[in-house]
């Protein structure tokens, strides 16, 4: 029998003009819906703070040990479920709900300046997109440089790059809380295809003990 996978998927707390944040309502909706009897999901809300999400994380990591942790982000401009690529370690000016914002404006001191996630995003968006799921989906190389990137280049940082970030718009402008939470559930199970291909292509390069059998898709 196959081990379960874990897998980590976060939203944000309100921040600005956005009194109720999107990407928890959807991340909630995706609780309810599940990933499947194969897999533990654990969902968890963010604060938009800095130095909470520098220590929140590398918890999340290492209590879960996941095979996956995706966060997921609102924003204001998108008009469709956006995959971003990669995350960036500089420019982080704007300041978060404590009024706090990093003195060297990274967000970690000699990381490299853009980690990419392992995940072939393009991929994951054709699928989707192809799957006729009523949602469109989108790519993207700019997580914007707030706590989204932020929390997004922490995580590739820590997960050795098997991290994802997911922009979603505001709640029906123009989709619902339960479009958006079909979406990440078609989203994610795309990821965890993907990262199953790669543990198992280069398993020996890797100290993963868990997860032998993989779906035989």
């Amino acid at each position: 029998m196959a081990t379960k996978r874990t897998v980590i998927v976060t939203g944000f707390e309100p921040f600005g003009d956005h009194t109720v944040n999107a990407s928890w309502v959807a991340v909630q909706e995706l609780e309810r819906l599940g990933l499947g009897q194969s897999v533990d999901l654990y969902v968890c809300e963010v604060p938009v703070e800095y130095q909470a999400v520098q220590s929140l994380l590398p918890s999340l990591w290492k209590q879960h040990q996941p095979q996956l942790v995706v966060h997921v982000g609102v924003s204001g401009i998108a008009t469709t479920v956006t995959l971003e690529k990669c995350g960036h370690n500089h420019g982080y000016k704007r300041v978060d709900n404590c009024s706090f914002c990093p003195d060297s404006q990274c967000c970690m001191d000699g990381g490299p300046d853009c980690i990419d996630s392992v995940i072939d995003m393009d991929l994951v968006c054709k699928r989707v997109n192809s799957s006729r799921l009523g949602v469109a989906v989108s790519v993207s190389k700019d997580a914007g440089r707030y706590l989204c990137d932020y929390t997004y280049y922490m995580s590739l940082y820590l997960g050795k790059g098997r991290s994802a970030f997911v922009h979603v718009p505001p709640l029906e402008k123009p989709y619902s809380a339960q479009d958006l939470g079909r979406a990440l559930q078609a989203v994610v199970g795309e990821m965890l295809e993907l990262v199953g291909q790669s543990e198992e292509d280069d398993h020996d390069h890797h100290h993963c003990s868990h997860q032998h059998h993989q779906h035989a898709h």
